[in-house]
């Protein structure tokens, strides 16, 4: 069974935004939970965060952004073009509360992930402010979509081309400042997410990040996503992906994610190489 493309966007520099015809998934995948897909059957197989499902259709929504040899192949594809596998849904699913005020932070593509989360926060009855967070303007991704869910949004650059000049550290230091914080949700680069959880670490602020980028296999089989929680391995794929943010040892993790960074870059330019003559 091919899981066909039904829908193709762009929605920024090497960002896309896909629609699968995907029933089971979509009937079943909750918050917070992911997807293993392989482009074709002899491909590699990596891990998507589910941004929107659509159950009376049977439709799962991915957002990808091309940065490997996987992801770029999946990008060329086209509507109509089918998927060898699409497998979901994996990982626990988010657990959802009603904190009173949140703070759902987005670095650069992590803004992707918030989308289902936002969106089951506000169901739940708290007040939902997010956080967008991109190095310029043209890279900020889902504003309109994120208006349409939370009670505001605030939009960091690096450069200050839109919205306030910095990082998403001082978007939430002005939150935090203006006004009570009871929980915070942090998805983007690892880097960022420790920044996070190092800021509302001494005021006690319950915070919650997503360990995506560190997944490979998504299945607990390859080990490769194994992280140090609370001083005990976890692994992020059948653990997480989400863990509470002050219990993570992030100098362990930024180490492993440099695991297969030879192997990643040489699949790469091969692959470039072959599109090249492919193109002659």
């Amino acid at each position: 069974m091919g899981y066909k493309i039904l829908k193709k966007r762009v929605l920024g520099p090497g960002s896309k935004l896909m629609e699968i015809e995907a029933p089971f998934v979509a009937k079943a995948a909750k918050p917070g939970q992911f997807i293993i897909l392989r482009v074709f059957e002899k491909g590699e197989r990596i891990p998507l965060t589910i941004a929107r499902t659509d159950r009376e259709r049977g439709v799962v929504t991915i957002i990808f952004q091309e940065v490997g040899k996987t992801t770029i192949h999946l990008g060329l594809l086209n509507e109509g073009d089918e998927l060898a596998d699409f497998v979901g849904p994996l990982g626990k699913p988010t657990d959802i509360e009603n904190y009173g005020t949140v703070v759902a932070i987005g670095g650069g593509f992590g803004t992707a992930v918030l989308l289902p989360l936002v969106t089951a926060l506000k169901k739940a009855g708290n007040k939902v402010i997010t956080i967008i967070g991109a190095r310029t303007k043209e890279l900020v991704l889902l504003e309109d979509e994120m208006k349409k869910i939370v009670d505001e949004v605030l939009i960091t650059t690096d450069d200050g081309s839109y919205g306030m000049k910095g990082l998403v550290t001082d978007g939430l230091k002005f939150l935090m400042d203006r006004e009570k914080v009871d929980a915070v949700y942090a998805v983007g680069p690892v880097p960022m997410m420790k920044a996070v959880a190092d800021m509302t670490r001494g005021p006690g602020i319950k915070t919650i990040v997503s360990l995506n980028p560190i997944m490979v296999d998504g299945t607990g089989m390859c080990g490769a996503c194994r992280v140090e929680v609370g001083g005990k391995t976890k692994f992020a794929c059948v653990d997480g992906p989400e863990f509470d943010a002050h219990e993570v040892n992030f100098d362990l993790l930024m180490k492993r994610l440099k695991m297969y960074r030879k192997e990643e870059q040489y699949s790469l330019e091969l692959f470039k190489k072959r599109l090249e003559k492919e193109a002659v």
